[in-house]
Formats: C-alpha cells, structure tokens, sequence
C-alpha cells in the first residue's frame, strides 16, 4: 500500500500552516494540500473530525485518497485538537510535534530527523 500525505488547508494564510509547511520542507516529506476553500466535502470532513475547520490538519491517506488510513482517535470531550496525535491524523501542531507523529507514523527516519 502507497501511503501519501494529505495537509488540510485553506487559501488564506495561516501562521499553523507555514509552520507544517516548513517542518516538512526540513525534513525533505512531500505532502498534498486539499484546500477546505474549494471542497464541501473536505470541509465537512473537517468539522466532523476535528469539530473546527482547524488547518492544518494532516492526514495519512492512501495515495489518491483523501480520508486517514484509519479512523482517527476521538478527541476527549472539552478538549482543543491542537497538536494532539489521534493517529493518522493531527491537527495544529507545532514542529517537535509534527516531527514526532511523522516519526510515528513512518514518514520521517530518525536517521533524517537527526539530520534536521
């Protein structure tokens, strides 16, 4: 199985998305945005996983696909989804956490990450 990356996005800037964008710059990790802007489908999605319209949020699809791999954790109630590992899906993280779940999820060596 083909696994891709799958940033959910908008069109207008964003400090959370520049900050995902540079992460994976360093680390050399290629991603697809789908951006939220021109998808109702995407943005539903959004809502109904993260409860926000929260970009980025970053998905582990199968290539060509835009859903996680696996359904992601829930989110314990009252909670904020910044930065929390649900899986195959995070929403908001900083770097050492996105570098972390990339690591996780075997998108990042730690070979790599050492390098960065």
């Amino acid at each position: 199985m083909t696994r891709e990356l799958v940033m959910y996005n908008r069109r207008l800037p964003c400090p959370w998305v520049t900050l995902a964008q540079q992460t994976l710059r360093l680390h050399g990790v290629a991603w697809r945005d789908l951006f939220i802007d021109d998808d109702d489908e995407a943005r539903q999605r959004l809502l109904d996983w993260v409860g926000f319209l929260s970009v980025p949020t970053l998905v582990i699809a199968r290539r060509g696909s835009d859903l996680p791999l696996e359904p992601p954790s829930p989110l314990p109630p009252d909670t904020s989804p910044r930065g929390i590992d649900r899986g195959c899906l995070i929403t908001e993280p900083g770097m050492a956490q996105l570098s972390a779940w990339l690591l996780r999820n075997g998108l990042l060596s730690p070979e790599r990450m050492a390098r960065a």
